[in-house]
């Protein structure tokens, strides 16, 4: 089950990290160094989640992203988001059955609840105006991986410097993760920080998002610290593109 595996990957990464931590009367886990820092960046950061979700994702393995992809790869990535399976939900109430499923829709957003209803109003081109999320957010969010929500928010922009995109943008947040297609090798993504590292790789098997929809996710990290873990290491190190 979900619940138990980020819970327990959540108490183990913070007790190695020395992180001070406290267990709400909701059962959840709450960062108070997390909470006492803010990015001044992008203040509206939820760090201890994004923490989690990072560690949730580098803990993924073959079993988890070299299965079937709507059946186990998916799942395993929206685990590790800290977001739940939700397919029959309305979509806006709480549906997940688009995160990961096509090229746009594939970061791990983790931000502080009191911007989840932040608006669009024109800040990401190319998004709807109002891109109202907040529902969504609140109903598809998994507690137990600490303060804030997750949500799987459109990729767009992000090659930009600084980056574009409606996570960064529209929730003044650091994605905890992207899901990047590698362009030499469409069979194969790689999982992503915020700086590029790599966390995780799958190779999944039966229906994956089409072809086309792969192709235009590697499009839009061409030539940006977030597809470099898809290069042949010789190319990366010699900053070949």
């Amino acid at each position: 089950m979900l619940l138990p595996r980020v819970v327990a990957v959540a108490l183990a990464v913070r007790s190695a990290a020395a992180v001070e931590v406290e267990v709400g009367a909701d059962g959840a886990l709450h960062d108070v160094a997390a909470r006492a820092s803010k990015d001044a960046a992008y203040p509206m950061d939820a760090a201890s989640r994004r923490f989690g979700a990072q560690l949730l994702a580098s803990r993924l393995n073959a079993s988890d992203l070299d299965g079937d992809f709507d059946r186990v790869v998916r799942p395993a990535l929206l685990g590790a988001c800290g977001l739940r399976d939700e397919r029959r939900a309305r979509p806006g109430k709480g549906n997940t059955g688009h995160c990961f499923a096509d090229w746009n829709h594939v970061d791990c957003c983790t931000m502080a609840l009191e911007t989840a209803d932040s608006e669009n109003r024109g800040k990401v081109a190319g998004i709807a105006a109002s891109n109202f999320l907040g529902d969504g957010i609140r109903a598809a969010s998994v507690e137990a991986l600490g303060d804030g929500g997750s949500w799987c928010t459109c990729t767009m922009g992000s090659a930009k410097s600084p980056p574009g995109d409606v996570c960064h943008v529209q929730f003044n947040a650091r994605p905890a993760f992207k899901v990047v297609w590698c362009p030499e090798d469409l069979g194969r993504f790689v999982v992503v920080d915020d700086a590029g590292n790599k966390l995780a790789q799958g190779r999944p098997t039966g229906r994956l998002p089409p072809a086309d929809q792969r192709r235009a996710n590697a499009r839009e990290f061409a030539n940006s610290k977030y597809s470099l873990p898809c290069r042949p290491r010789a190319s990366a190190s010699s900053g070949a593109i």
